[in-house]
């Protein structure tokens, strides 16, 4: 928190203190929130998680504050962590997705999220008829997963859904994601992003802050952030436009924009080649029978084989997704027939108006539309 505020408190503490306060006290449900950072997922939402999501106990949903849809493919039998896991909401449906067989630990830093989350963890678990719980839920700070009691190199998935935002040192977020993923895991998360570094006033805005647009990231820092520590060059998978409906914050962010994106950043070895690579995708993930929808740029075809960079070759090969890849041999000539990457932008603001104006519809998740203009 910014000294000239007259607040002489560590600003971590001050800011943990401020979400508590928002999260715990302030917002009673979606209805509360005063922008639409929690904004529905741009892309449509499969069946079986539109299943998945139905058996949420009511209660557990309309706490939930997510700014996207946190799902990635090939869950059956993974342990997942969700940084921030507020209400539980993200953590039940995972739990059934996972099976049985797998995990799912929540953490999260505010007693009244958690306190809603756990009252309904025998609820969930005779829904989807499990012998005993795959959940648990531990409270700590995202920052500090060490701390919490999570141990390194402990799961293959960790997803997050606008929460690390709410961090006062995403650096450290990253840092400690990176230390407890296995070898090969991925760190899937949505959040909102700005498009540029913001200034101190409006970082230090509490409302702004709890509405998770003050702790906003530059886009591009993220990609900075994500090298040092370690992690795969970010995959954009998808973005929508966030807008305030604040008059007063309005007028606070006049000149800035900002977005819901969802990045996939994996943990998996320096890549050894440069060559590009052919790759053909298998059809048998659950949910992604005839497609695999991974990125922005990445959609595979099943026995489609797709000529990709050596980096993606290189998180294929050495991820949970190698089993459900036929690869060929670095160096091994592309076919004119070859699929090659869709070329999309890496910019989520520029990904936006490309969604936009291949679907111009506010279904989209995204606000631009005849009627309202918010893309500047």
């Amino acid at each position: 928190m910014a000294k000239n505020l007259g607040d002489n408190r560590n600003p971590h503490t001050s800011i943990h203190s401020d979400v508590k306060e928002y999260y715990g006290k302030r917002l009673k449900s979606t209805a509360d929130l005063k922008s639409n950072a929690c904004v529905p997922s741009a892309k449509p939402i499969p069946p079986y998680i539109r299943k998945a999501l139905a058996e949420v106990h009511p209660d557990v949903s309309a706490r939930y504050y997510g700014c996207g849809l946190v799902v990635p493919e090939c869950l059956e039998s993974c342990r997942v962590l969700d940084l921030g896991s507020g209400s539980g909401r993200d953590v039940y449906m995972l739990s059934h997705l996972v099976g049985e067989k797998g995990h799912i630990t929540g953490i999260d830093m505010t007693e009244g999220q958690l306190e809603v989350a756990r009252k309904h963890l025998d609820y969930h678990m005779q829904k989807f008829g499990y012998k005993k719980p795959n959940v648990d839920f531990v409270q700590g700070y995202i920052e500090a997963l060490q701390e919490a009691g999570l141990h390194e190199g402990s799961y293959d998935l960790i997803i997050s859904n606008c929460v690390v935002n709410l961090s006062p040192d995403k650096a450290k977020v990253l840092r400690e994601a990176y230390r407890v993923l296995k070898d090969g895991g991925e760190l899937y998360f949505s959040d909102v992003y700005s498009s540029c570094r913001l200034p101190e006033d409006l970082k230090s805005h509490k409302v702004l802050w709890g509405e998770c647009i003050g702790g906003a990231l530059w886009w591009e820092d993220l990609n900075q952030l994500a090298k040092e520590v370690g992690f795969s060059t970010p995959l954009l998978v998808t973005a929508s436009v966030i807008t305030v409906d604040n008059p007063e914050l309005e007028k606070l962010l006049d000149g800035y924009k900002f977005v819901s994106a969802t990045y996939r950043l994996f943990k998996v070895p320096k890549c050894p080649s440069a060559e590009k690579c052919l790759v053909m995708y298998d059809g048998n993930i659950t949910g992604s029978e005839k497609t695999l929808e991974f990125d922005a740029q990445h959609t595979f075809k099943v026995d489609e084989v797709m000529e990709v960079g050596a980096e993606m070759g290189n998180i294929l090969r050495c991820s949970r997704f190698a089993s459900e890849f036929t690869f060929q041999s670095p160096g091994t000539p592309s076919s004119p027939c070859c699929a090659k990457p869709q070329a999309v932008s890496s910019n989520p603001f520029e990904l936006v108006e490309q969604l936009w104006k291949a679907t111009p519809s506010p279904s989209t998740g995204g606000c631009c539309s005849a009627q309202k203009t918010c893309c500047k």
